[in-house]
């Protein structure tokens, strides 16, 4: 077992009303916290008492946006057990958004081990009810303190925890989509590919403009012909069409979604056919007026799953009602699936659940 520091609080949180707070607001008592200096690597991982960070007014990141994240959950299981869904699947998507912004990767057996044994501490935090959570939050930045436009030579990775309440505060419900066609998320050859600030920053205008049209989420198109679908908003697509389950082909554009793999996963086990490739707005069009686009709906983590009851698109001038917006069989029996996998009420034959306390 790798040596981690533990440093301990003074004293300890008052644990809120999870079911009264919002998403990311409060933290637990501790975080993870590690170090990287050229020539030295990754060194001193550590776990200490939850607090601000000090930076230097040119830090790199603050100026050029060398950063990556990601976000898992923990989750209360039967008998009381502190598990994280898929956690060593996530910090390999880690390495491998750090590769397309040249930070240096982590070794994940090490970061694997330190979240583990965050959990395992801080696993009173774990909220007990109905579709709550521990939310983990992993993510590096460069931390060097000049203004030259270059790979960093410095980073810190941290790792904090905040307990959520269930994702759909009045029930799960179906969600409006707009289809975006003037603005782009991202492009072939860009960061799509990776978690990182700057594609959460170049979705913002476009989710506003279509929350002022009545919408929930903006369903993004490619960035050359404008006809393609990429992701939804910061989860990703997935469709129902004559009985298939269909989703946009990982192209460098689109985030390797965990939960997304999971809905193929477990579609290919239920006997469904599953395919990833490119899919049109003209086909989406094309089967919907054929009475064949059955289901649409999102994948992430935060939602699990996301059913859209209503996708509109403008420059077509159509608004297609899925289910007469209701929730479709398909999304329902899924999120109920992956929903009862967090706790232990679905048994768990992939091997998606790791256990705190374990490692």
């Amino acid at each position: 077992m790798t040596d981690i520091r533990f440093v301990m609080v003074d004293k300890l949180k008052e644990k809120p009303d999870v079911s009264k707070i919002g998403f990311g607001t409060h933290f637990t008592d501790y975080m993870f916290e590690m170090d990287y200096d050229e020539g030295q690597g990754w060194h001193d991982p550590r776990i200490i008492p939850y607090q601000d960070i000090k930076v230097s007014p040119a830090n790199t990141t603050l100026h050029y946006g060398q950063a990556i994240f990601e976000g898992c959950k923990a989750y209360r299981y039967k008998g009381g057990k502190a598990v994280v869904f898929r956690a060593k699947d996530h910090i390999a998507r880690l390495n491998r958004s750090a590769k397309i912004l040249d930070i240096p990767p982590v070794d994940e057996k090490l970061v694997y081990e330190a979240l583990m044994k965050l959990i395992d501490i801080e696993k009173e935090w774990i909220p007990a009810g109905k579709g709550q959570s521990l939310y983990i939050r992993p993510f590096i930045f460069a931390d060097d303190p000049y203004l030259g436009v270059s790979v960093s030579s410095s980073y810190k990775l941290l790792i904090i925890l905040s307990p959520v309440a269930a994702y759909y505060a009045h029930g799960f419900a179906p969600v409006k989509i707009m289809v975006e066609d003037t603005y782009v998320r991202a492009v072939r050859g860009g960061l799509g590919a990776a978690k990182t600030p700057a594609n959460y920053a170049a979705s913002l205008h476009a989710g506003l403009l279509a929350h002022q049209k009545g919408y929930d989420q903006t369903l993004w198109l490619d960035g050359v012909e404008r006809k393609y679908i990429g992701e939804v908003g910061s989860m990703n697509i997935l469709f129902k069409i004559d009985n298939k389950i269909v989703t946009p082909e990982l192209d460098g554009t689109i985030l390797d979604g965990i939960t997304r793999r999971t809905v193929l996963q477990v579609a290919k086990s239920w006997g469904y056919e599953v395919e990833e490739r490119r899919i049109s707005t003209d086909e989406l069009i094309d089967a919907y007026k054929a009475g064949k686009l059955e289901e649409v709906f999102g994948s992430g983590t935060a939602a699990v799953i996301s059913p859209v009851g209503e996708l509109g698109y403008d420059h077509a001038d159509i608004k297609m009602v899925l289910n007469g917006g209701a929730i479709g069989p398909f999304a329902q029996k899924m999120y109920d699936y992956i929903d009862g996998l967090h706790t232990g009420e679905v048994e768990d034959t992939f091997g998606f659940i790791d256990v705190a306390g374990t490692y």
